[in-house]
């Protein structure tokens, strides 16, 4: 078994209930987590080789996944990264699970209330600075509300308290690596170049740590890189929409299909809606809960498999026929 990176518990807990045992690599960039696990691992006194823990840079998962003595990945990140993975388990025919990126659109609807749907938007994409492979970040909203929810949501946004993250009065983190913060930048630039209409941000801060701002922008040409591809940070694109039909289309235009939101006090039209729109999990009016229970994945690259629920046991587990002759 290896893990390579991230939602390391998803994966963990119904690997081991299937008999599992686990290798375990988390990201370079983020060791604290899995170490304190390690610890709590040793203090109930998990019998020793059950769960290992291999920090390391990229090279150690790639030995890993290409150990013959490894029979399933299950691997988080970025598609990048997780076309190499499913490359390498190519070569000896692997079980694999990939669980990618995202660029998951929050439909508002006409009837929204524009209060709360602002409140949904801002914990869909600045929530651990955008650092979620499910933050909706593609925002579709009613022409009809446009300007109104516009005008909330930039003073809501432009009020939010950025800092430490163990400061109890944070609401946005910075983002975890310089790394990261140059990716975010580029897609600043990218914007300017693109002369994309900024509602508020579209810089990084000039304080100590990678900060960047919350940043919005809008009537974002679907053809635009900031609107198509992950930026996997606080930034949010956003485009109009006339009826339910046009939103649907919107939404399902796009080669990620992890998750996606919806706003309306019609509940029966948002199931409609639901039963459209592709994605693996859809909130509807409702910020982001992801229940121990519910099967978590996507469709197309937004990756292989499920976790959580059945379906994420199962992922850990064969069947086997055994015909006796009577």
């Amino acid at each position: 078994m290896e893990f390579p990176n991230g939602d390391h518990c998803l994966k963990l807990a119904p690997a081991l209930a299937a008999g599992c045992t686990v290798l375990l690599k988390p990201s370079e960039v983020t060791l604290l987590p899995e170490l304190m696990l390690g610890n709590i691992l040793s203090a109930i006194k998990l019998p020793k080789g059950v769960v290992n823990i291999l920090p390391g840079a990229a090279e150690v998962g790639a030995a890993m996944t290409c150990h013959p003595l490894i029979d399933k990945i299950s691997f988080t990140g970025s598609n990048t990264v997780g076309e190499k993975v499913m490359s390498q388990a190519a070569k000896g025919i692997k079980d694999i699970s990939l669980e990618l990126g995202g660029k998951s659109a929050i439909v508002v609807c006409a009837d929204a209330d524009i209060d709360h749907a602002c409140d949904l938007i801002i914990g869909g994409i600045f929530t651990n600075a955008g650092q979620i492979c499910s933050a909706t970040s593609r925002l579709l909203v009613h022409e009809s509300i446009a300007q109104s929810l516009f005008d909330t949501l930039k003073v809501k946004t432009e009020s939010l308290q950025i800092g430490d993250g163990f400061d109890t009065d944070t609401q946005m983190g910075p983002l975890v690596s310089e790394q990261q913060l140059n990716q975010v930048k580029k897609y600043f630039d990218l914007a300017t170049a693109e002369n994309l209409t900024c509602l508020t941000g579209g810089e990084v801060l000039n304080r100590q740590g990678y900060f960047a701002m919350p940043t919005i922008y809008t009537n974002v040409p679907v053809t635009s890189q900031l609107w198509t591809e992950e930026v996997f940070g606080p930034v949010l694109v956003s485009q109009t929409f006339t009826d339910h039909a046009e939103a649907i289309a919107l939404a399902n235009d796009s080669q990620f299909a992890l998750a996606a939101s919806i706003v309306s006090v019609d509940e029966t039209a948002a199931v409609e809606m639901a039963l459209q729109i592709q994605a693996g999990h859809i909130w509807i009016n409702e910020q982001q809960i992801v229940l121990p229970e519910s099967g978590w994945g996507g469709f197309k690259q937004s990756g292989i498999g499920r976790e959580l629920g059945v379906d994420g046991l199962s992922a850990y587990q064969k069947s086997k026929h055994v015909l006796l002759s009577h």
